[in-house]
Order: C-alpha cells, then sequence, then structure tokens
C-alpha cells in the first residue's frame, strides 16, 4: 500500500519557487488500479515520480509498504525501483539498436541476474503482452503500439507489484489505445499489481476503478 501524508514538492525555477505538490494525503491499497488526471502542469508527473521513488518531498512522508521512500538511502531507493516498481512511459524509451528481446532483457541487467535466465525471462514476458513472435524485431520494425507492448514487457520482467504508467497511450491512435489498455488491464487482473495511470484522455481514465484529479499540486477525488 502507498501512504502519502502531508507530501509538498518545492522547485526552485528561474528564481522562483514552485509548488508542484501542495499537502497531498492520500493511500493507494494494493492492487487498485488508479488514474490520475489533471491539467498540464498540475503536478501528475511528480506525483508519479514520488510513487516511483524518483524524487523526495520536500516536506511529508511517502510510504510504500513499510519503506519510507523520503528518508531512504538511494542504494536502497535503486533496489526499490529495480525490484518492486515497474515503468511504462508515452515515449516508449526503448533502445533503437537493441531487439524486441534484448530491450526487454535491459531491465534485469542491473539484477544481476544470468543471461540465460535474462533471455527466457524476456521471451515470457514477450510472450504475455502478445508479441512472442517479434523478439528479433528491432523497434523501427515495430508498430506503436507494438512498441508499447515491449515497453510493458519491460516494465513487467522484473515481477514488480507496482506498476506506473505515465500516458501510456498518449501516442497511439484509439484503437491500438482500447487494445493496450484491455492489454494493462488484464495484466493488472492476472498479476494483482497496484496500477497507477496518469493520463489526458478521459476514455482511459473512466476504466479505472478510481479516478484522482490533480491541479495547482493538490488532489481530489472523481465519482
Amino acid at each position: 500500500m502507498y501512504r502519502l501524508k502531508n507530501v509538498t514538492k518545492r522547485y526552485d525555477a528561474k528564481g522562483r519557487t514552485v509548488t508542484a505538490l501542495n499537502d497531498v494525503t492520500l493511500e493507494i491499497p494494493d492492487g487498485q488500479l488508479v488514474a490520475i488526471q489533471g491539467p498540464t502542469g498540475g503536478g501528475k508527473s511528480t506525483l508519479l515520480q514520488m510513487l516511483g521513488a524518483l524524487d523526495r518531498p520536500t516536506s511529508g512522508t511517502v510510504e510504500l509498504g513499510d519503506a519510507s521512500l523520503g528518508t531512504l538511502a538511494d542504494s536502497r531507493l535503486t533496489g526499490i525501483r529495480g525490484t518492486e516498481i515497474g515503468f511504462v512511459f508515452q515515449g516508449f524509451n526503448l533502445i533503437p539498436t537493441l531487439t524486441a528481446l534484448e530491450n526487454v532483457e535491459t531491465a534485469l541487467v542491473p539484477l544481476g541476474v544470468s543471461a540465460d535466465e535474462r533471455r527466457d525471462r524476456a521471451a515470457r514476458a514477450l510472450e504475455s503482452v502478445g508479441l512472442g513472435d517479434r523478439g528479433d524485431h528491432r523497434p523501427a520494425e515495430l508498430s506503436g503500439g507494438q512498441q508499447q507492448r515491449v515497453a510493458i514487457a519491460r516494465a513487467l520482467v522484473k515481477e514488480p507489484n507496482v506498476l506506473l504508467a505515465d500516458e501510456p497511450t498518449g501516442n497511439l491512435d484509439e484503437d491500438t489505445r482500447d487494445e493496450i489498455m484491455d492489454l494493462l488491464e488484464g495484466l493488472w487482473r492476472d498479476r494483482g499489481l497496484t496500477l497507477v495511470i496518469v493520463t489526458h484522455d478521459s476514455a482511459v481514465a473512466r476504466r479505472a476503478q478510481r479516478r484522482l484529479h490533480i491541479k495547482a499540486g493538490k488532489v481530489k477525488e472523481l465519482a
């Protein structure tokens, strides 16, 4: 479970202080599917960075299970990101010179997994997203939807408990968007993931169990 209590995040930008999160208190139970919406600059990405142990709050606490993400040593945070949290981004972030299989394997390299096990686990992850026959294709040889599936496989190959997705359908047409959401929902149900999706797309957000809206750093629940 995530527990955020009185979380504020401020940045210094061009001589002024920007408050990206403003006294946010929030709980996300294990296994919940949550959508976060809001205007550009409202704090969505900052909130996701807090959940992903990618940044620390200026004040307040962010907890994932028994771990306080705001106070842990950098090495411990790296370990949590490496094993407990998977990330999916709008831009896919695939390495163009690597095959789909090799791109998925990259998530396991920092964990010290042997080459044979990396290959086996990456192949299974690609199979789980419907790309078992595309492992030897490079990103340029794949459609946008297929590239996002590779990115999802890369996030899941670590077998995380949490999947954080930042505009995962933002670069896709409506049909492909729906296919990717079908895939994410299926993986969420089958694996018991906690799935948090940042999106501008209300059609995506309506598929979540729970919808949050963030504006000027303040979070509220949507019906």
